[in-house]
Order: structure tokens, then sequence, then C-alpha cells
């Protein structure tokens, strides 16, 4: 893979930065893809745009705002409230077809630009739920993309099985740590870095980062 090409599937997140500089130690060339479905923050593509100014890394952004008219969601309208989900249901931050979509157009431009992977920070540990972070309908589309195509991608999920410490940790072992934690955006309310602290993402993401850093402590005194 050294030799080879990439696409990241890129909003300027944790975990899509985090494969970021996972993809940067794997690949020869990486070059990031950002989604504008006109989601609840343009922050989220500003974010993408920065960090791949300041990695050197180009950067596409893709119009995907007829997913914004199908798919109703709280990051798809302002009307709608960020809530977590109730009695096994989906939360309210779930953009159906979103991650079918993205996946499908990245490898439309994996083939424009002659990559070969594609890697998306999903993840079916902290995934909420939804349907689409799933190791089998990734692996599932990766075949469909192959077959439309007639190419031999490789999506690679590098977050699949971690959990949300796990993750912190992978950022730690690619000397990314401090990086992700400043410069990235999670939170659904447009706040870079450690967020609001309060909607579901920032509450994640938080109890993530202090079980990295308990894991660390322990690591340090064994």
């Amino acid at each position: 893979m050294k030799n080879e090409k990439a696409i990241v599937v890129f909003s300027g997140g944790q975990d899509s930065t985090t494969c970021l500089f996972w993809a940067l130690k794997q690949f020869k060339v990486v070059e990031t893809v950002t989604f504008d479905y006109n989601q609840r923050h343009d922050d989220e593509i500003e974010c993408a745009r920065a960090i791949s100014k300041e990695l050197g890394i180009k950067h596409h952004v893709l119009d995907m705002s007829l997913l914004n008219q199908l798919a109703p969601s709280a990051l798809t309208r302002d009307d709608i409230e960020v809530k977590a989900g109730e009695n096994g249901g989906l939360p309210s931050t779930f953009v159906p077809g979103r991650n079918l979509i993205f996946l499908s157009f990245a490898g439309i431009l994996a083939s424009h630009v002659n990559a070969k992977h594609i890697i998306t920070g999903v993840c079916e540990t902290d995934f909420s739920g939804y349907p689409d972070c799933r190791d089998a309908f990734v692996k599932s589309l990766n075949v469909s993309l192959n077959l439309s195509m007639d190419k031999q991608f490789v999506i690679h999920t590098p977050l699949m099985w971690l959990n949300k410490a796990e993750t912190w940790k992978l950022a730690d072992d690619l000397d990314a740590l401090e990086f992700v934690r400043r410069k990235t955006l999670t939170c659904y309310n447009g706040i870079i870095g450690d967020g609001c602290g309060k909607c579901p993402a920032c509450e994640l993401r938080l109890k993530g980062y202090e079980e990295f850093l308990q894991l660390s402590r322990r690591s340090e005194l064994r």
C-alpha cells in the first residue's frame, strides 16, 4: 500500500481525522473528500478544509444537497432537536442513506483520481446504533462498488472494532493526539476541540478521552 493512492471520507471530526493520520502512514498519496449536504453546521466543511490545508492534502468538496431534501434529521434540520435514541430506537441524528451515498460517491471520485483505497471512520462499537456503520454493510457495499465499476476498490475501516478510548489511543500511537483533540469538530453545536461537553457526540468523545487517560496512567504504573 505504500506505493498506492487513497481517498479519506473526511468530516474534520475526531474519527475521520484519526483515519486521515492512519492513511498518511499507509499510503503514498492521500486525498480527502467532504460532502456538503446542508448539514447543521457549515463549520464542519471549513474545519475539514482547514485540516486538509494544514497537512498539505488535496481536498474535494462534493455537493450532496439532495440528501438534505430527502432525509430529515437533527443533522439536516435546525428545528429537530438532537436526542439520543430511546427504547432501542435510532437517535435523531441518524441520516438515512448517508454512508451509502458518501461511500458510493467516494468510489466514483476514487475511480476518477485513480485511487484504489477508500478510508472511512465508521465504527460498530461506538456507533449509536446507526445501521450504515456496521461491518456487514461496508463489506457489502465494497462488493457492490467493485461490481458497478469493474474495479478492485478496498474500503478500509481502521476504527471498526475500536471504542472511543481505543480511538484516542490510536491517535496517540500516530503522534496525532493533541492535533485531534484541539483541531477537530465533533460537537453537534459546532464547537471545535473539546466542544460543548453536553451534546451526545461530546459526551461520547469526553468519556472515551477520560478512559484513555486512565488506561495510559495504569500502563505507566506497570
